[in-house]
């Protein structure tokens, strides 16, 4: 199972060609791709024409959508920030620690173009793609 973040999903839309959104196209159809809520929301944000909106939606809609917060993730989503502050290591984006926090906990693997998940791989052992 492979959780698809908003920024491979962004460069995607876009037509911007990386590892992870040329990985994104081959695993379309093939593999077990699912998006959080919080994902869905930044993505489908970012859609300028209600056109765009509309064709994005039906097809992220199409996936699994999980939800990614609970009492409980929220409380370890806020450990990890902690740890990693102590570390002296700045994660940008909470929603990104959610992310990371949802996919760890769950056994899931992130494909991702954000470089805030690479001390969540380095040091929590979150699986990302591309390796």
């Amino acid at each position: 199972m492979i959780m698809v973040d908003s920024s491979v999903w962004i460069d995607y839309f876009n037509g911007t060609q990386t590892d992870a959104s040329d990985f994104l196209d081959a695993a379309l159809g093939n593999k077990n791709l699912i998006i959080g809520d919080l994902i869905l929301t930044e993505v489908l944000q970012g859609f300028k024409s209600e056109k765009d909106f509309n064709q994005g939606k039906r097809l992220l809609t199409a996936f699994e959508v999980r939800p990614l917060l609970s009492q409980e993730l929220a409380v370890c989503s806020a450990q990890n920030f902690r740890y990693f502050r102590k570390k002296g290591i700045t994660v940008r984006k909470t929603i990104d620690v959610i992310i990371a926090t949802y996919c760890i906990e769950n056994d899931i693997t992130l494909l991702h173009s954000d470089r805030d998940f690479l001390p969540f791989a380095k040091h929590l052992g979150l699986k990302v793609l591309p390796e």
